[in-house]
Parts: C-alpha cells; sequence; structure tokens
C-alpha cells in the first residue's frame, strides 16, 4: 500500500458493510502516518486497476497487527483475502517479525469464519483492553 492509494482505500473501506473507521486514525493523515511507520507491510489487492482488498499492517518490532483486511464484496470467496495475507505474512518474515495479530469484531461473521477457515486461532485466554487517549478520534460504523 502506498500513501497515493488513500483516496482509493477509504473509498473500498466506505463499501464494507459493518466496517469501522476512526475520523483521526483512519484520516489521510494518520494513514500516511502508519505508512511511514511500516512502509512495507500494508498491502492492496487490485483488479483492473481498482483496489478491491487492503490489509493495513504494522509491527512493533515483535507483534504485528492486521487492521482493515476487507476485500470488496464482489471478490469475495476467490482467494483474494488469502493471498493478501500470505503478501503480508511473507513482508513480515523479511522484517523477522514471529507473530501477528488481529481483532475481528464478534459479530463479524464473514471476518470470523474467513480467519477460523484459513487456520488462525481465536485466543481464549486473554482479554482485549484499550484507552482512548484522545476522545475526538470516533469510531463510526459504514453501511
Amino acid at each position: 500500500m502506498l500513501k497515493e492509494d488513500y483516496a482509493s482505500v477509504h473509498k473500498l473501506w466506505e463499501t464494507i458493510h459493518g466496517f469501522a473507521l476512526r475520523s483521526i486514525d483512519d484520516s489521510q493523515k494518520g494513514i500516511e502516518k502508519f505508512i511511514d511507520r511500516n512502509p512495507n507491510t500494508s498491502i492492496v489487492a487490485e483488479y483492473g486497476g481498482r483496489i478491491i482488498g487492503t490489509i493495513l499492517c504494522g509491527h512493533d518490532g515483535r507483534t504485528a497487527t492486521f487492521y482493515h483486511v476487507c476485500v470488496d464484496e464482489e471478490y469475495r470467496r476467490c482467494g483474494v483475502g488469502k493471498k493478501m495475507v500470505v503478501c503480508a505474512m511473507k513482508a513480515l518474515k523479511e522484517e523477522e517479525i514471529n507473530t501477528i495479530s488481529l481483532i475481528a469484531f464478534t459479530n463479524n461473521d464473514v471476518g470470523n469464519a474467513f480467519w477460523n477457515g484459513i487456520g488462525w486461532t481465536k485466543r481464549s485466554d486473554a482479554n482485549q483492553y484499550n484507552f482512548k487517549l484522545n476522545e475526538e478520534n470516533i469510531i463510526a460504523f459504514t453501511k
């Protein structure tokens, strides 16, 4: 993913049912900052010159996190998601990262089925905690 992809990527994100976007983190400035910090690990899938899938991926030198993994509904069940995951994993291996985590909302049946179907393990031994440092970073769900 390149900074220049932002408009197309954001447009795709807005079409995904149940997708959550943050007002600051997912702004153009927020995504550009993310890509500056993680220039080689985020992925887009293209078909016919159009972005049809994304994985926003970054790491802290130890563990990577996948954010905004999605595929345009028209291109699902064609292997696009799995190919993007494999590509991101290869990029992370090159950076010597050994663990990847992600969050899938509990009501995201499509996403949870995808991750289970490609062999990812749902953790039952940990809880996810968040603390908001900036109340202006509002989450809005699409569609």
